[in-house]
Order: structure tokens, then sequence, then C-alpha cells
């Protein structure tokens, strides 16, 4: 087994007041050899299931210069992770990095006059100092950072890679515009309300050309691949399946009354709703809506001012003479042009804008624009409910999956919806004017971000060549130096005439560079590979390090990042596949084999009852009674919420760490909530922890102080254990077992530290009452220093350097390895009644098997034993007879000899 690394040197003065020592782990260590219970040191039995070889991995933290309690608590759960790994025999592999770039970067930099990464390494800086004190055990020589020209070189690598294969393409696509500012702004730099983060302003839409890439040609493998992540959580592999949203519906071509646009082709996955469709809705953007603007200057003004409303807005512009005709009733149906119609959903192939069916009798949608657009047309239904017990016929609209079709469908009257669905779109489909499609919610992924800090997109632009990819020669593309941004001005990098300003490697005639870089989704969708060759200067990583080690075994995160991140990963990682840069064909190039999502840290929150207000440290005047305002006296309302700096209730995991030191810290954070849910912060709860640390430290120098334990320790057989020590043994070896479950599982490791507190109490009832033999307890013990170590491993270092120092025989013993699972003894006792001349006595314990032994061995057995000796002794039995667990002795006339 390789070596583990050294905990940090520290002192928890308020759990033991004892200096902290770095153990030095030798690789010579000689096993006590045992008979019939096994030390926690010998051969280790890898985990069933996992590789010899393990991969940990925690989401990589944006540095912005404090790690909070949720960094903590992830990094908490893996390094627990890890140890415990390394101690089962495992090569672990558990690397940390940074997701460098971004905007608050930026942000940070233009407020302080300083170059972006300036600020960001010296964030890292402060962040790799509290991860040592968190004692986070980290493999630093695999660490990367989203912004060293080394990582985004291959970032840029893989874009070109993309770009070959067609998978990069640019088109001119929405963008948000401030027009005081001048600028582009990304969706997170407009506010709730639609300003602009900067000037305040009301951001208009533009059309820009803009990168994308084409996730959507792996639509399908990422839906069917989810069914072969059987260990990611249920929750997230819905978020994706309905981020990615398939439906099946039909194309249906609408002949209209207009020379000048003959058809429009529709998408619905109701079809048997065509009957009584009342209008069709197009985007803005419509080819229909484009020509008609063109000579309705009402319809333009319109369609300019469609971005200002609200999302949820049900206006709409009738399109005068055009009307669409309905395939199915031959009926005129009015067309408009509707804010709600999304440019980009259930649009045809090749053609720009979306057209839809406005089904007001069974889209409560539709029914809302009907009534506002259409208030005289009245409203009708073709489907009815199965049941009327749970269904009122005449709500309108019906919007259930399933009915029966009314009698004003024809043929179709009388069928199940879902039959006359399939039978109606077999005979449009024969008549020529529809045909089956799978539609997907899921986008090509826009990247262009008009930002200084992340990525440099590496095309040139020439006017003859068009654009040309860089030369991978060339590579990187390195952002320039700079102390000059601005919050005007629009694209940072279109104002540095030495970075834009290039020869055309195609042609050598004057070009520009593009001014955009790539969102940081890029640059964290493919970083677990590259944390396997952090070295490599000529590819991104090895083929044969990505295939041993990819998928990563156990991947621990925020929820938050449930469907984009992990989407992009499982897009890039299967694009890399593709390439055949590395083999994951057994498992369809899946990325991530188990996801473990952490739940939120929340913070104590306090609120002004009068003014709803929160309330910050020094408006609070705290008692035994609770919390109350200072100003009025009420009693302050107290909730937990996500911890924020505007509810002043976050907590300085630094603080924490500084008073009750990283171990009390660390479990203190496990036991709290078992992993996925909601984790309230109470700080003032971690006495507990603290407390059973004590008691480990007080167990530890009891029990050293015993004996010395010369020759190790020699079990006695299960028929020469006694009751007690049987009991001992088995609960202990019960707990140990539940404690490797909850490491396997990883949800529950709030029972871990439940169980360590239980095998404590065990042991410490055991040294108390000496019931249990001084060496078995010492044994024991051991276990416990070793099975703590995860998630305390400065206190099992201490205990196991005071066990070493006073016991010289174990000054081998390595206590980082896990205990070797061991049986629970199936030698069982059993309770006995003594009747003496048909009246009970008293009860004894003994094992089952003890009457093989003879009748005389028993009578010897009992007359030691302190409560039968006064009943037995100088007394002979005539008969002794065994029953239903009853002893009965039958004695000469009941008189003493």
């Amino acid at each position: 087994m390789s070596n583990l690394p050294k905990a940090s040197t520290e002192v928890i003065s308020k759990i033991n007041k004892l200096s902290q020592r770095l153990i030095n782990i030798s690789e010579k260590w000689k096993p006590i050899t045992l008979k019939g219970i096994q030390t926690p040191v010998g051969n280790i039995n890898l985990v069933k299931n996992k590789p010899e070889s393990m991969y940990i991995l925690s989401m990589f933290p944006y540095p912005s210069g404090m790690l909070h309690m949720g960094h903590l608590r992830v990094y908490v759960i893996s390094d627990s992770l890890n140890r415990y790994y390394q101690q089962r025999g495992h090569k672990v592999i558990h690397p940390m990095g940074w997701d460098a770039f971004g905007l608050p970067a930026e942000n940070a930099a233009i407020e302080r006059g300083i170059n972006p990464k300036v600020w960001t390494d010296q964030n890292i800086d402060k962040m790799k100092k509290q991860l040592s004190n968190m004692l986070g055990n980290f493999s630093w020589e695999r660490e990367v950072k989203t912004c060293d020209p080394n990582y985004y070189k291959f970032t840029q690598w893989i874009f070109l890679k993309m770009y070959e294969r067609g998978l990069a393409y640019r088109k001119e696509a929405e963008i948000n515009w401030d027009p005081v500012d001048k600028t582009v702004l990304a969706n997170e730099q407009v506010d709730a309300k639609g300003r602009s983060w900067r000037s305040g302003a009301i951001v208009e839409k533009k059309m820009l050309n803009q990168w994308f890439l084409k996730i959507t040609n792996y639509t399908e493998d990422l839906l069917k691949d989810l069914k072969l992540l059987k260990d990611w959580p249920s929750k997230v592999k819905t978020m994706q399946k309905n981020w990615i949203g398939k439906s099946k519906g039909v194309r249906i071509t609408l002949e209209t009354d207009c020379e000048e646009c003959k058809t429009l082709s529709v998408y619905t996955t109701r079809a048997e709703t065509i009957s009584v469709v009342k209008f069709i809705a197009l985007s803005y953007d419509h080819p229909i809506v484009t020509k008609f603007s063109e000579t309705n200057q009402d319809l333009k003004k319109y369609v300019d001012t469609i971005h200002d409303l609200p999302d949820d807005s049900k206006s709409g512009f009738r399109i005068p003479n055009i009307s669409a005709i309905n395939p199915w009733t031959k009926q005129s149906v009015p067309i408009f042009v509707a804010p709600y119609v999304i440019s980009s959903y259930a649009n045809e192939e090749g053609v720009r804008g979306a057209a839809v069916m406005g089904v007001p009798g069974h889209d409560s949608r539709d029914f809302v624009f009907s009534k506002l657009n259409l208030p005289d047309e009245p409203i009708e239904t073709c489907i009815k409910p199965i049941t009327t017990i749970f269904s009122d016929p005449n709500i309108v609209p019906f919007t259930e999956a399933i009915g029966y079709m009314k009698d004003n469908t024809g043929d179709m009257t009388g069928k199940a919806s879902t039959t006359a669905r399939d039978l109606m779109v077999e005979k449009m489909t024969k008549d020529g004017i529809a045909y089956k499609v799978d539609q997907y919610r899921l986008r090509d992924w826009l990247i262009s971000r008009q930002r200084y800090w992340g990525t440099p997109i590496p095309i040139i632009h020439c006017d003859s060549c068009g654009p040309v990819p860089v030369p991978e020669k060339d590579l990187p593309v390195i952002l320039p130096d700079t102390h000059t941004l601005s919050a005007k001005g629009g694209n940072p990098l279109s104002n540095i005439p030495e970075f834009v300003d290039v020869k055309c490697p195609s042609c050598g005639g004057d070009a520009k560079r593009d001014t955009d870089t790539m969102d940081t989704f890029i640059d964290s969708s493919w970083y677990y590979f590259r944390y396997l060759d952090n070295k490599n200067m000529t590819l991104p990583f090895d083929y044969d390090k990505a295939s041993k080690n990819i998928p990563v075994n156990i991947y621990i995160g925020g929820v938050e990042h449930a469907i984009l991140h992990l989407l992009y990963s499982r897009f890039v990682s299967k694009f890399l596949g593709s390439m055949n840069m590395w083999d994951g064909s057994k498992n369809s190039f899946e990325p991530f084999n188990q996801l473990v999502t952490q739940g939120m840290v929340h913070g104590k929150t306090y609120v002004n009852p009068a003014t709803g207000k929160f309330l910050k440290p020094n408006e609070l005047e705290k008692t035994d009674k609770g919390a109350f305002v200072k100003e009025t006296g009420e009693r302050a309302e107290v909730t937990y919420e996500k911890m924020s700096k505007s509810k002043y209730n976050g907590a300085d995991p630094d603080e924490c760490i500084s008073t009750h030191g990283p171990d009390a810290t660390r479990a203190h954070i496990l036991f709290q909530a078992p992993v996925p849910d909601v984790l309230s912060w109470d700080e003032t709860k971690i006495i507990g922890v603290e407390r059973w640390l004590q008691k480990i430290i007080s167990l530890t120098g009891r029990v050293i102080d015993f004996k010395e334990f010369e020759n190790g320790y020699q079990t006695p057989k299960e028929d020469d254990l006694n009751e007690f020590e049987v009991e001992f043994h088995n609960e202990i070896e019960r707990l140990i077992r539940s404690i490797t479950v909850s490491f396997e599982r990883c949800q529950h490791q709030n029972t871990i530290i439940s169980d360590y507190m239980k095998i404590t109490q065990v042991l410490e009832k055991a040294s108390l009452n000496r019931k249990v033999r001084d060496e078995m307890i010492m044994l024991n013990l051991q276990k416990l220093v070793s099975v703590i170590y995860p998630v305390t491993p400065s206190i099992s270092e201490e205990v196991a350097s005071m066990i070493k120092e006073k016991q010289p025989a174990l000054a081998d013993w390595n206590h980082y390895e896990w205990p070797k699972r061991e049986k629970i003894t199936e030698w069982q006792l059993k309770h006995y009644q003594v009747v003496i001349n048909g009246r009970t006595k008293f009860k004894f314990v003994a094992e089952k098997d003890l009457f093989k032994k003879g009748m005389d061995f028993v009578y010897e057995k009992l007359l030691n034993d302190p409560v039968g000796r006064p009943y037995l002794v100088n007394r002979t039995y005539d008969k002794m007879i065994l029953k239903y667990n009853i002893v009965s002795f039958v004695f000469k006339k009941a008189k003493k000899t």
C-alpha cells in the first residue's frame, strides 16, 4: 500500500490541549498476528466492485478569495472518501484546481484597476491556505488553473477540433445590448427587471454574429445514455431529461389564402386537436412576419418592441390579409405574431422562426391568448374526459392528456384521443401534408462572450479567406497583458490593436482576430481529463491515462450544476471519445460514474418582525431566552436560509476551524445532515462533537495505562469468551460494518459520526466495568483509531502516537489501514433458569452447547458461579433435567450431605 500524506500540524486547544504532531509513516510495518479476531492491520480486502485505482473528484471552485461553508462541506465529503479509500488499499487520485476565468474577476479588475490575473492568483493563494487549514488531502501535483495558457491552449485545441468537424460554427444570434455603455451583456449581467448591471439601462435585444457548438448532434446519445448512469441521483437525470426535452410530434403543412406566402408549417404533439384550431401563432422572426413587416408599419412597430414585453405576455398582433386553411375542417383561421412563441423551438430545419397551432379549448396558454385577442370567437373542444367522476366535462380548457373524441370529430368520435391521434397523423401523412418528427428543447450551445477574462476563440477573420483557424503550432492565442480594462466601450479585446491586427495564416493578408472569448463552461467541461496529465505540452492528455481512469469513480458537487455543467461535460467527453482521444466505449464515453450532489448550507437568519428586514449582528440582543431586536425589544424571527452577505447569516470556515479545530469542524459538518439534504449550520451544536473527541483522548489515556501489552494479543477461542466479550466484539463489528457501508454509499455520512460515537461509548463502558479483558479493549481501540482517520485525521494520529509511545510492542502498528472485516461470532449465549426440587432459584447465562460437555461439567460451572454457589455448595444432585432452557436439579431429600 502506498504511503498516505501527512496531516497538518495544529493545536486543538478546546479539545485536548495537546500539540498535534506530524507522523512519519513507514512502509515497513509488522502486523500483529492474532487468533480468532483480526487486528486493524494485515491484508486488506479491496472494496467490492471498486477498482484498484480510484478517481475521487470534487467540482473545482471559482477563486473568489474565500471558501464559504458550501465549499467546506463538499471538500470534507470528498476528502473523507479519499482517505477512506486510501485506507482500503486503493491508489486514489484526488486532485484540485481552479475554474479561474469569468466575469467576477473582470469586474473586480475594473474596480481595482488591475489585470484579472493578479486578482485571481491572489485569491488562489488564499483559498489554498484555507484548504490546508481544513486538512484537505489533495493531489496538488495535478493542480490546474483554467486561466493558465498551458491549460487554455488545449481548450482552444478542442474548439479547433470541433471546428474541423463542423461542430463549431458562427451565426447571427440575439444578444443583450446596453444602449448606454454600448456593450454586449451576458445573460448573467442582466437583472430580473431586464436592466444592465452596469448602467442600469433597460437592455435591448440585437442580432450579432456569435459562436455555437453543435451539442444538438449528440442530443439522442445524451438522452438515451442517461439510462447508463445507475449511480446518479434520479432527480439529476430527470432534470437533464427535461432540459433536453424530447417530444414526439408531427409537422403539418397548412395552405394559406395569400399568393405571396402560399404555405406554412406548424409543429404539434397534439394532432388530434386539429379540428378545433382557432388560430396560428408565429414567432417574431418567422418569414411570414418578416415579409408582411415590410409593408405594414404597425406590424413592424409591434415586432420591434416585442422584446420589451414580459415573458408571460399573451398579447398578439393579427397579421392582416392572410389566413391559414385548416386541413382537417377546411375552415380559415387567423394568423398572429405572438411573443410566447419561442423562435428556436419547433422550428422547421433550415427555416428561421417557429409556428404553432392555437387550440384554446385544450391549452391554457392558448385559452388566455384567445380570450384577449379573439374575444368574440367561440371556444370549442373535441375531447371529453374518460369519466365525469373526477373531471367536469364542461370545464374549458380541457387539458388532460387522455380522453374520448367528441361527436364533432367525424369518424373519430368515441375513439380514445391517443388512438385518434395516430389515425389522424397516418391519414395526413398519406395525404402528403404531414410527417412525424422528434423535437428537442435543447438548443446549440452559444459560447461567445464579449469579455476579456476568458479563453480567446482561436479564429482569424480574413476578408479574402473568411474565418481561418489559428494553426496548432501558434496555440495558445494568449490574452494580452493589460491594465486598461474599462466598464464601457464594448468587447475589451477589440480595443487592443496589437491583439486584433494580424496576418491571415492562409493568404498572408491583413486580417483580424476574433475578439470573443469562450463561455467558462467550456473550461470546466474537460478539466477532469487534464488532471490526469497536466504536464503534457503536446496533447490535452494521454490516451492511456484517460482510458484507465475515466470515468471518474465518484464526482461530488452542488445540485445547481445538475444541468449545464454536467450536460456540457458529457457532450465534450463523448466528442473526445469520437476523436479516439480515450477509450470509454464500455460506458458510452460517459465521464462520471457515481454522482454525489450535496445539499446547500443554510445559515441562521434573524428578521425584524416589524419591518421584515434582515438584522445585522449588532442589531441583536441574544439571551438564554432567545434573540431580540435591540431597538424595540421584540423577539426576532429566526429562520435558516441560504447564506449570503445581504442576510448577515454567513459563517466563516476559518473562524470555525480556528475556534474548534479542523477535526471537530469536519465531523460537525458531516454529522449535521445527510449529504443530499440542506445543512442548517448551527455552530453551537459542535460542542457534542468536541466532547466526543475529548472522550477518545481520555479513553486512550486510560486504556494504555492498563498494562504493557508486550506480546500483542492472543485472542481466546470462542468458547473461552465470556458473555460480555461476545457482546462487546459483535457490537463493535456491527458498527464498523455500518461505517463501511456509509462510506461506500456516500449519501449518509452523518451516520458515520454517530457510529463513531457508539463505538467510543462501547469501549468506554468496557474500560470502566472491566468485564472485557484488557487485550480486547486495546485491540478495538486500535480499530476505532483507524476508522476515525478519514474524518478526524489529527485526532487519529494523536491517539495513535499516544498508543505507540506507551506500548512499544505496538510501535509498528499502522493505523492507516482499514480494519479487516470480521465475522459476527456464531457462538451464542443462552439464558437458563435453575429449578431445585421444583422451585426456581436463580438464572445464569452460558453458551448454547454447554451441556455437550456433560452434566458434571455443568454442575461444576454453576458451583463456581457467584449466584449459584449458595444453592449448590455441599449438595449432591440425584438427577439433572434440561428442557426448554430450564435446568432442573433433584437432590436426595433436598438435604445437605
